[in-house]
């Protein structure tokens, strides 16, 4: 620990790689969006010594922002991971009962960047572009990284670039770049813990397509356990140059939830 320490305070960067919250922010069709509104403010209430507090409500989606997405979040064929009925073990409109998002322990491991569009030699992949097993091999092989069992893989599109333009984002109509199936088989055989994508979903989205199938998320989350995180804002880690790194997210435990909003940090 004294080690870990001295390295940080020896000058590792620490990298937020979450997107700030806000009500203006890109949000999945498919999820609540984001709001909140002041209940208290300064002056409504002033106590004896004349001090005063404010606080907020906030609504939004376990599935919004930069977010975990929990193994009870997909399933296929009515199971979920390890062969779970998932009709068994949820409740109407309550909470699931298995492989919530608060079974997810806090996660500290090696995570290793795989910037696929600095491999392909392009800042941002092109809309709708699939990210392959070879692009994840060859984005490895430029860093000098071998990704092992339990690591965190932080899949950069450079898509998170626009982040600010959600209708471009979101690519409902050109589509948005992101791993498909043969990308999600090289992680799952590597063992790995955690993957994170800097788009909305962790697929390929050809244009025109929505998120009508989600074969990388059954792959990942049903047949293999591997967690996801969505909307990973991977800019500054990149430009960095950042290939292997400390990495950290712990999802908020809503019992029984399939998701949940992150902050992840990456220390380097």
């Amino acid at each position: 620990m004294g080690g870990r320490l001295a390295a940080l305070a020896s000058g590792a960067r620490i990298f937020d790689l979450g997107h700030p919250l806000e009500p203006t922010m890109p949000v999945s069709p498919n999820h609540p969006g984001y709001r909140m509104a002041l209940l208290r403010r300064h002056g409504d209430m002033v106590r004896p010594d004349g001090g005063s507090a404010a606080n907020e409500m906030i609504v939004m989606g376990g599935h919004t922002g930069t977010h975990f997405d929990a193994l009870c979040h997909v399933s296929h064929r009515g199971k979920l991971h390890g062969g779970i009925d998932a009709a068994s073990v949820q409740s109407e409109g309550s909470r699931f009962t298995r492989l919530g998002v608060e079974t997810v322990e806090p996660i500290v491991c090696r995570g290793v960047l795989l910037d696929v569009a600095a491999a392909r030699g392009v800042e941002v992949l092109p809309p709708g572009e699939p990210i392959t097993a070879d692009d994840l091999a060859a984005a490895s092989e430029r860093a000098g990284v071998e990704v092992r069992a339990g690591d965190a893989v932080l899949v950069r599109s450079g898509w998170a670039r626009y982040w600010g333009d959600p209708p471009r984002y979101i690519g409902h109509d050109s589509g948005v770049p992101g791993p498909e199936e043969s990308a999600a088989r090289w992680l799952a055989s590597r063992g790995i813990r955690v993957t994170a994508h800097d788009s909305m979903a962790y697929e390929h989205l050809p244009p025109g397509s929505g998120h009508r199938l989600l074969p990388v998320h059954r792959i990942l989350l049903v047949e293999a356990g591997i967690f996801i995180i969505e909307n990973a804002n991977l800019e500054e880690l990149a430009s960095a140059g950042v290939a292997e790194c400390l990495f950290s997210v712990s999802p908020l435990p809503f019992v029984g939830g399939t998701g949940s909003p992150v902050r992840p940090v990456a220390v380097a």
